[in-house]
Parts: C-alpha cells; sequence; structure tokens
C-alpha cells in the first residue's frame, strides 16, 4: 500500500474518537516512522493557557499505537499500548505541534517507540516512549 493510502485508511480510523476530538492528523508515514500533527489551542490547554501534558501524551499514543498498527502483520494479532512516559521540556500556547514515532525496538510480541513532539520552529516540546503489545486475536 502506497503512503497515502496508509496515511488515508489511519486518518479514517480517527472518526468518533479522541483522535477526532484533538484535531489529529497523520501527515507522513516512512520505513519506520510516523507522523502526526494536532493543532494547539484553547480545547488543549491547561488552565495557565498552555498545552496541557495530557494532550501531549494522547498525542504521543495515538501516532505510536497507529504505527504499531500499520507496521505489524495484522495475522499476529491487535496492538495495544501498555506503558507510556513523557517528558515535557517546552510549553507551547498556539500553532500546531508535530508528533513523529520511530521505531526503537520490534520484538515478537513488544514494539518500543520513540516520539518526539516539537513546535512549528523543531524545537522539542515532550518526548515520550511508548511500548505496545501484539496480543494473539481471539
Amino acid at each position: 500500500m502506497d503512503s497515502k493510502n496508509v496515511l488515508e485508511k489511519l486518518n479514517s480510523l480517527n472518526k468518533n474518537t479522541l483522535m477526532e476530538t484533538l484535531s489529529i492528523n497523520y501527515i507522513e508515514v516512512g520505513e519506520d516512522y510516523l507522523v502526526a500533527t494536532m493543532p494547539v489551542d484553547k480545547k488543549v490547554h491547561q488552565p495557565m493557557g498552555i498545552l496541557h501534558g495530557g494532550a501531549s501524551v494522547a498525542l504521543a499514543e495515538s501516532v505510536g499505537s497507529a504505527a504499531s498498527l500499520h507496521f505489524i502483520d495484522h495475522s499476529l494479532g491487535e496492538v495495544r499500548g501498555i506503558e507510556i512516559s513523557a517528558n515535557h521540556v517546552r510549553s507551547i500556547r498556539e500553532g500546531m505541534v508535530k508528533a513523529t514515532a520511530r521505531m526503537v525496538h520490534r520484538g515478537r510480541t513488544t514494539l518500543l517507540w520513540e516520539i518526539r513532539i516539537e513546535d512549528e520552529k523543531d524545537r522539542l516540546i515532550s518526548l515520550c516512549k511508548l511500548t505496545c503489545i501484539i496480543l494473539e486475536r481471539k
């Protein structure tokens, strides 16, 4: 499947989900990575008017899980996130953030992703790590 079709398929899965609520959009896919964007506006702010860390984590888990979904052999099973951590290093009040999930490890049953969330000037906002597990289909 070419990258345009992959992105269309992943974005179509966002309907009626948290990803749609947060306006997360998958924009680029490569050999071992997936990129998504999310606008920073009032709906993702915390009370001080900056990007909420939970919204950043939701973006990170969304792009890492979607990448896992894309990169596994679906005959093996289904993907679930089992652990996520985040370091928030810079705040942002408005604009767009971009999350790039890159595969760090691909095991038989687990996938490890590093997700860098950056602003429009490529400054690091958050650095996240996501572990996903492949569950057997029942």
